[in-house]
């Protein structure tokens, strides 16, 4: 009963972990436009995402716009956008893995070793989109508070965190829990009945 009470929470983990992962990529909330100034009046903000970026004048009207040419964006937004486009596609394949285990754990359980590997690459695979999520995200978050505390950097340039970031943070926690919780799993029905009820009872001995 734990173990389908672990695998499900797994499983909402991840999916959630995956929805947040896709907004991630989507949002143009990455870089956001810092008022340092407390005496001015602010008429527009600027968001910059992976994909576009936006101005928001008086909180009304919205424009957006694609980057343009490709060759043209920094590197580093280049490997950024690669990387959050692989960890989208690993989610979405962990997430499928992680639905066929726990289906097949809940019919077989005579021998959970047969059917634990689903469990095994579904906790592999959240776990390494955990990983390819944090690489963009923080790096990009630590270039923000860098440039934020130089002085050599002119105010209109400087950037806050963007609420992208921290949806990028939150669901890189949750597939990395979910990624230990199916790999703990797997440890766990690794095991042979005998040698689980030995450790049981030695245990309980003790």
């Amino acid at each position: 009963m734990a173990c389908c009470a672990l695998q499900i929470t797994g499983l909402i983990f991840g999916g959630v972990g995956m929805v947040g992962t896709l907004a991630a990529t989507i949002m143009p909330q990455w870089r956001v436009s810092a008022h340092i100034e407390s005496n001015i009046v602010v008429f527009e903000t600027i968001w910059e995402g992976l994909w576009m970026n936006c101005v928001s004048q008086m909180g009304i009207r919205l424009q957006c716009k694609f980057y343009k040419s490709i060759l043209a964006l920094p590197p580093p937004l280049e490997a950024f956008r690669a990387l959050m486009c692989i960890a989208v596609l690993l989610s979405i394949i962990a997430f499928l893995l992680a639905i066929v285990g726990v289906k097949y754990t809940r019919r077989t359980k005579e021998n959970p070793q047969s059917i634990s590997i689903f469990i095994l690459v579904a906790g592999i695979a959240f776990l390494l989109t955990g990983i390819l999520i944090l690489i963009p995200v923080s790096w990009t978050g630590g270039s923000i508070i860098r440039d934020f505390y130089n002085p050599k950097v002119p105010t209109p340039l400087k950037r806050e965190l963007g609420a992208a970031l921290y949806v990028g943070w939150v669901s890189a926690a949750l597939l990395i829990a979910a990624g230990a919780m199916y790999c703990g799993f797997w440890c766990w029905a690794g095991k042979s009945p005998k040698s689980r009820n030995e450790n049981w009872h030695g245990n309980s001995s003790s």
